[in-house]
């Protein structure tokens, strides 16, 4: 576990290295995964979309339709809510239409060099990168000591098309995505 002044750092890092991209500099729209205490931190990022003044959205889980949903979020204290599983969440507000979503910030356990993922075994992210509406940018968010040289994929896992850890960003070749 990294220390959480060292996590602060890096993730720091990290957000410096993701704002400088294209992917990011040219997005309006940006769905931004709301980190847990032992990942790479994404709050400076949400805050540095707020003063770029992007939509920042954030995943709602439906457990029930076992899906994912944009909700925009203005707020990281009183916008959002701890879940039963521990994760953070927007309190309400009506999903955002899939296609003005311009850029996706993936969480993942580990990431390979062919921008394959893994997740924690639940495919809300696979599913919904696969929607055929889908057409923005996908982005791997993790420290450097998370990309390991092959990660076991499945059909229906859906690779990102870029890399940024605080180390440096990867770009991928375009993946086929799979069709849900």
């Amino acid at each position: 576990m990294v220390p959480a002044d060292e996590m602060a750092i890096r993730s720091a890092r990290a957000t410096r290295l993701l704002t400088d991209t294209s992917e990011y500099a040219e997005s309006e729209v940006v769905l931004v995964f709301l980190s847990l205490p032992t990942e790479i931190d994404t709050t400076g990022l949400v805050l540095r979309a707020w003063q770029d003044h992007k939509r920042v959205l954030a995943p709602r889980i439906s457990w029930e339709q076992r899906r994912l949903m944009p909700t925009e979020i203005r707020s990281l204290t009183s916008d959002l809510v701890e879940t039963a599983m521990g994760l953070r969440e927007p309190v309400s507000g009506p999903p955002i239409p899939i296609p003005l979503i311009d850029l996706v910030i993936v969480p993942g356990l580990a990431f390979d060099g062919n921008g394959t993922r893994l997740g924690r075994g639940r495919g809300f992210y696979d599913r919904f990168l696969a929607h055929p509406e889908f057409r923005g940018a996908t982005c791997g968010f993790a420290l450097e000591e998370q990309v390991l040289p092959e990660v076991p994929a499945e059909s229906l896992d859906c690779p990102v098309e870029m890399l940024v850890t605080d180390k440096k960003v990867r770009r991928f070749a375009s993946n086929n995505k799979p069709t849900v």
